[in-house]
């Protein structure tokens, strides 16, 4: 391919040689730009650094684990999509990772099929993302998707980064109802394991924090039979296109197992 940026670049964050070399290999013959780090501290400086559209994370990584690099890039409010791989297949390090802010979780070993898939379906989140709302206004409350801050009048309205993705998806649904399976695939993704009371669980929490009655909401209506949808007087702001791509592509004819 012609212009690796096209498809979007994608940061490999593996401590092991053999997995790294691996993995950029794979994504290299699919058209991406691959960027490396051989440990967690080089790797979050070069997310920092770089920008990349999504990061294939590790977990067991000597001195800065996956765990602790993925909060710190939340904590900096970095929205960059994270594919966690590790072979730690407890439901309480998938829990951990996907509370630590992990857009999804991959679990060693893995196909290059399943890889790419996984790749390709967060690169379409972040072109999504790139036309969808930016600011969003209810009543006094004042929500920044791109610095992942909100505002209750002029005081810091402290949101979770699950919180601040299901405000998103309602209001890029421009009033429409959203799903309780729509909120799992977008929100928690498709490689996670949560039911459907996780979203209504979520949503009672995030009802507390933003409506002026929670027990008679304004804003986050229930459509019964159907979801959610956002009632919101204020204006949500779109995005310019940004350069991150989807690139649909085929899987090679003889997908590799990472192991």
């Amino acid at each position: 391919m012609d212009n690796p940026e096209a498809k979007g670049r994608v940061l490999v964050i593996e401590d092991e040689l053999h997995m790294r070399a691996a993995l950029q290999k794979c994504l290299e013959a699919e058209g991406y730009r691959v960027l490396t780090a051989a440990e967690g501290e080089a790797g979050l400086r070069t997310a920092l650094r770089d920008k990349p559209d999504l990061v294939l994370l590790d977990i067991m990584m000597p001195r800065l684990d996956g765990f602790a690099l993925c909060a710190e890039l939340r904590r900096l409010a970095n929205p960059v999509p994270v594919l966690m791989l590790t072979a730690k297949g407890q439901v309480e390090d998938r829990v951990r990772g996907l509370d630590a802010g992990a857009d999804d979780y991959l679990l060693k070993p893995f196909s290059t099929e399943e890889l790419l898939a996984r790749v390709r379906a967060l690169l379409r989140r972040v072109q999504s993302r790139s036309r969808s709302a930016r600011e969003l206004v209810l009543g006094e409350i004042r929500v920044d998707f791109i610095r992942q801050q909100a505002w209750r009048a002029n005081k810091t309205l402290h949101l979770t980064t699950k919180e601040f993705a299901i405000l998103r998806l309602l209001a890029d649904s421009a009033g429409e109802a959203v799903s309780r399976e729509r909120f799992l695939d977008v929100v928690w993704g498709y490689g996670a394991f949560p039911t459907t009371r996780t979203v209504d669980s979520h949503i009672a929490m995030l009802r507390v924090k933003i409506e002026p009655n929670p027990a008679q909401p304004s804003f986050i209506q229930t459509v019964h039979g159907a979801g959610y949808r956002l009632e919101a007087p204020g204006a949500a702001l779109p995005n310019q296109p940004g350069n991150a791509g989807s690139g649909k592509s085929s899987p090679q004819e003889n997908p590799a197992d990472f192991t």
